[in-house]
C-alpha cells in the first residue's frame, strides 16, 4: 500500500512515499479502517524531527487521525462492522491507505461531514471543546481570545466559543485569515503581525482583559496575552506552533489573579473515557444541527505529502490541512 514514511528525524523533505508498504494486521479488537483522507496537525511536525512527547520507533508512518470505511473486523469487535463510515485518532500510522486501530480509538463519522472534512475532526475538536468546557468552564458573557485563531485547532475554538455564547476575539497573523475568522464568527481581530496584541487586547475590552485566552502557538504571544488578561482568567496551554516554549513570569498570575492550565486531550480521554465519550455526542449533536462545520481549504494528494507539511510549518494554513488518498 502507499504510505508516508519516517525514517530519518527531519524536515518533511526527509519522508518518503512508500507503494509497497506491508498492509497492517488485525488484532482481535481492531478494525482496519480504508483511509480516504487523514488530517494533518502541529504534532506530525514535531513528530517527524524527533521532538514531541510520544515518539513511534523508527521506522513509521506519521499522521494522527484520519476518516474512512471499515473493511475488517477483529473476532471481539463489537462497536463497528464492515462498511461503517468512521473516523480515528491514534497519535501516528494514519499517512497511508489503510490503517489498523483498537476500536476503542474509532468514532462513528457525522453523516453531515465528508471525508475530507471528518479526517479534521478528532485532534481539533475534540481538543478544543475539552479545553473550553472542562478546563476552561467558558461561560456565556465572557471574552475568549484566540490566538492562531485560522488554524484547525483555532478556528474550532471560534466556533465552538460562539456556540457556547463567549464574544470571541480571533489573533492572527495576516488579513485574509482574520476574514475566514470573522466568517466564522469572530467579534473582533487582531493582526498581531501589525499590531501590539496587548494595545489592542486592552482596546477591545475596555481596560478589562480577556476571561480566557486559547494559545496554540506560545512562543513571543505568550506574555503580552496573559498580561491582556481579566481577574479569575484562564489561559490554555494547548500547544507551541511558534516553535519557543514560553518561559512565563509566575507574578503575572498572582497580580492577574489568573490561571495557567494545560490542556492535554490525549492523556484526558485516557483518564476520563466516560466525560471524553459525552463530549463526542454533544459534538455530533453541533455538527448534526448545522452549528458547527469544519473548515477544510489545503487539501493535497498524499503524493504531494511535502508541500501539505510545509503548508503548516510556513503557517500558510487556514483551517485543517488535509492528506487524500
Amino acid at each position: 500500500m502507499k504510505a508516508v514514511i519516517c525514517k530519518e528525524h527531519g524536515l518533511p523533505d526527509k519522508l518518503a512515499l512508500a507503494t509497497d508498504w506491508p498492509e497492517p494486521t488485525v488484532g482481535e479488537h481492531d478494525v482496519l479502517i480504508d483511509v480516504k483522507a487523514a488530517g494533518l496537525n502541529f504534532p506530525d511536525v514535531l513528530m517527524i524531527q524527533g521532538k514531541y512527547q510520544y515518539q513511534p520507533e523508527m521506522p513509521f508512518i506519521p499522521g494522527g487521525e484520519c476518516a474512512g470505511v471499515i473493511s475488517a473486523v477483529g473476532d471481539k469487535v463489537t462497536l463497528f462492522k464492515v462498511g461503517d463510515k468512521v473516523l480515528s485518532a491514534g497519535g501516528s500510522g494514519a499517512f497511508c491507505q489503510k490503517i489498523a486501530v483498537h476500536e476503542s480509538a474509532a468514532f462513528p463519522m457525522p453523516e453531515s461531514l465528508s471525508f475530507e472534512q471528518a479526517a479534521g475532526v478528532s485532534i481539533t475538536y475534540f481538543t478544543s471543546y475539552y479545553a473550553l468546557k472542562q478546563r476552561a468552564n467558558l461561560q456565556p458573557g465572557e471574552t475568549l481570545l484566540v490566538l492562531g485563531a485560522a488554524g484547525g485547532v483555532g478556528t474550532s475554538a471560534i466556533e465552538l466559543g460562539k456556540v457556547m455564547g463567549a464574544r470571541v476575539i480571533a489573533a492572527a497573523s495576516t488579513d485574509e485569515k482574520l476574514a475566514l475568522c470573522k466568517k466564522l464568527g469572530a467579534d473582533e481581530v487582531i493582526n498581531y503581525s501589525t499590531e501590539s496584541l496587548k494595545d489592542k487586547i486592552k482596546e477591545l475590552t475596555g481596560g478589562k482583559g480577556v476571561d480566557v485566552v486559547y494559545d496554540p502557538v506560545g512562543g513571543d504571544y505568550a506574555e503580552p496575552a496573559i498580561r491582556g488578561m481579566a481577574w479569575n482568567g484562564r489561559y490554555l496551554v494547548i500547544g507551541f506552533a511558534s516553535g519557543p516554549i514560553p518561559k512565563i513570569a509566575l507574578n503575572l498570575t498572582l497580580l492577574k489573579g489568573c490561571s495557567i492550565v494545560g490542556v492535554f486531550w490525549g492523556r484526558f480521554a485516557g483518564e476520563e473515557p466516560d466525560v471524553n465519550r459525552k463530549n463526542i455526542e454533544e459534538l455530533w449533536a453541533l455538527f448534526a444541527s448545522g452549528k458547527i462545520s469544519p473548515v477544510v481549504t489545503d487539501s493535497f494528494p498524499i503524493e504531494q505529502y511535502e508541500a501539505a507539511f510545509n503548508c503548516m510549518i510556513e503557517r500558510r494554513a487556514r483551517g485543517k490541512v488535509i492528506l487524500t488518498m
